[in-house]
């Protein structure tokens, strides 16, 4: 176990530091081009100050174009930076290095036009260490209220690169010493996890194997392993009470059935010598009560066992289906609920008759008990490549999500159809005696309501399990 949990927790931890690395270091890269932007920016609006004074007829307007001139070239020598100031048509009132224009296309371009609406062009995209980029700035200068040239820089972007991957180097190896402190804290806690699962592994082990009588010795171990350890010896304790309660109401519930279902049955037969010989009616209820004296059999067993041995016959289910759709009719008419059977012609698979007739009852049972009159329950059996189906739809109320998880428990039913009768066992038992012979059933919402309740079995003859 601590092979499988401690994986599982360095995974975890792990995926938790690159959760918070990741957005830190994407943040650490927004940061240092965000302060390469506030500088241009700071840059533009000195050079449009100086800018704005030229574009006025005053006779010192060619010097101060030639004092603009010089501060770009220096500019442009110490930062290794491209700035000029541009009119609308594209000329260059002042620009260095000489040889530079602006381009005809790109985010140069994009930023200038977007300083001629007499706004500061939109910050531009992140650059990050693994491309090369620039980062182009534009200011409008304005006199009078309207834009009569723009500042334009473009800045290299290698230094600021430079500082985002040395920031990101020391942010991966923050990561990494807190995954060597994360992991080992994870071997510490595992072993101090598993230590009380150690000590009860051979306890359980033992209980799981019969053994029922074994316990745990509670005076050994930390205070925590003592108190699980007192807790798992009364769980056993209470354990056991139980199945010596269980087997005790099993044979008294043996007792008590038995004997009154001998005594329907010998009135059955005691009523037969009365009707006509050959009569349909008696030999349906004849046949019904020992269907009845099986089904009681293979729930005593499934009491006692868990499951009953399922006697894995190859059947054609559709007969089957028929004969329990027939037998269930009459009810459904009585309802109000139309109970149709329809599907493939034929559908052989390995069930347990007794076990699909019994899960057949029950899940036709629930569908009429819960559809209202005037709406149809229809049965469809399918023969597919691996498993044969039988698939009972209903047009009733349907489940919850919440309840659809729930369906099939022991003793659980509905909080809104307590007022109907059943005990909560019917579809529960299904589902063992469906999974004694390799069987199983599945519920599902039947839209636009209902419920759809689909009983499979195996096409071929299961393996041992």
């Amino acid at each position: 176990m601590r092979s499988r949990l401690l994986p599982l927790l360095i995974v975890l931890m792990a995926a938790v530091l690159l959760t918070l690395g990741l957005p830190l270091a994407v943040s650490v890269a927004a940061a240092e081009q965000q302060r390469l932007v506030i500088d241009r920016i700071d840059d533009t609006a000195r050079f449009a100050g100086l800018a704005q004074a030229i574009t006025d007829t005053s006779p010192d307007s060619e010097e101060r174009r030639r004092t603009l001139q010089t501060d770009l070239e220096v500019y442009a020598s110490v930062y290794g930076i491209r700035a000029g100031v541009f009119f609308r048509d594209d000329r260059a009132l002042a620009k260095a290095p000489g040889s530079w224009s602006l381009p005809a296309e790109g985010e140069g371009r994009t930023a200038f036009a977007e300083a001629l609406l007499g706004r500061r062009s939109h910050d531009p995209p992140q650059v990050w260490p693994w491309r090369d980029g620039r980062v182009v700035v534009a200011s409008p200068v304005v006199r009078d209220g309207d834009v009569v040239a723009v500042v334009v820089i473009d800045s290299p972007t290698g230094e600021m690169r430079s500082r985002i991957l040395r920031n990101w180097l020391y942010i991966a190896l923050g990561e990494a010493l807190a995954l060597l402190v994360a992991v080992g804290a994870a071997v510490r806690l595992t072993g101090w996890v598993l230590l009380p699962v150690r000590t009860l592994d051979a306890a359980t082990h033992d209980i799981a194997g019969g053994r029922m009588r074994s316990r745990v010795a509670a005076s050994a171990g930390p205070p925590e392993l003592r108190r699980l350890a007192r807790s798992f010896n009364e769980m056993a304790d209470n354990v056991e009470d139980v199945l010596e309660q269980q087997r005790a109401f099993v044979a008294d519930a043996s007792h008590q059935l038995r004997n009154p279902l001998a005594a329907l049955l010998l009135r059955i037969e005691l009523l037969a010598l009365e009707l006509p010989e050959g009569s349909e009616e008696i030999a349906a209820v004849r046949t019904e009560g020992k269907r009845l004296a099986r089904v009681l059999d293979d729930l005593l067993d499934l009491a006692l066992a868990e499951h009953a041995e399922a006697d894995l016959q190859l059947i054609d289910i559709v007969p089957l289906t028929a004969e329990r759709v027939a037998s269930w009719r009459p009810m459904a008419e009585r309802e109000g609920v139309r109970l149709t059977v329809e599907g493939a012609p034929a559908a052989t698979a390995w069930a347990d008759p007794i076990a699909l007739s019994s899960a057949l009852d029950a899940v036709i049972d629930n569908a009429v008990k819960f559809t209202p009159a005037g709406e149809d329950v229809t049965v469809t059996v399918t023969a597919g490549a691996t498993e044969a189906t039988v698939v009972v739809a209903d047009r009733g109320p349907g489940l919850t999500e919440a309840e659809l998880e729930r369906v099939g428990d022991r003793f659980w039913r509905s909080t809104r159809h307590q007022n109907v009768s059943g005990s909560g066992l019917g579809l529960s038992i299904s589902r063992v005696l469906l999974a004694a012979g390799g069987g199983s059933i599945a519920y599902e919402h039947h839209e636009p309501h209902g419920l759809r309740v689909t009983l499979s079995v195996p096409r071929d003859l299961p393996g041992p399990s």
